[in-house]
């Protein structure tokens, strides 16, 4: 991770807490961050992280990972790249996709095509029985 990337993380980062008991010197955040991503990026188990690495074991990165994401740390990140970007004029919006997860979709379609069967109109299915259905479930 380079140096100016990690600038911009590091003060979106929450405190670390107290230790409450002595034991190993907590890793990093850059390193765990390190430790993350590659986890994200490989899709190997935490636990399964190398820690001839240097990042950490699996299971320092993931409460970390936990934790910044309570502290909406990546959505802090995002907005700022975002800005960042769009400062520089270097947003390439042919690129991008919208979906019904992050913008609320239309309420009302376009209006309907006669020419085009709707869900109501359709034939029935030639593929299924019109009786019913025998259920595994006890329940009724």
């Amino acid at each position: 991770m380079s140096d100016e990337l990690w600038s911009l993380i590091e003060p979106l980062l929450p405190e670390p807490p107290l230790k409450q008991v002595e034991g190993r010197p907590r890793v990093p955040d850059r390193q765990a961050l390190c430790g993350i991503l590659f986890v994200l990026h490989t899709g190997i188990q935490w636990e399964y992280l190398p820690q001839e690495l240097g990042f950490g074991s699996g299971m320092t990165c993931w409460p970390r990972l936990a934790a910044w994401n309570e502290a909406d740390v990546w959505d802090q990140l995002h907005q700022l790249l975002l800005n960042k970007l769009r400062s520089k004029n270097q947003l390439d919006w042919s690129r991008a996709v919208i979906n019904s997860s992050h913008v609320r979709a239309a309420r009302r379609g376009p209006k309907a095509d006669p020419a085009r069967p709707t869900a109501h109109t359709r034939a029935a299915s030639t593929t299924s029985s019109p009786t019913a259905r025998a259920s595994r479930s006890r329940c009724r």
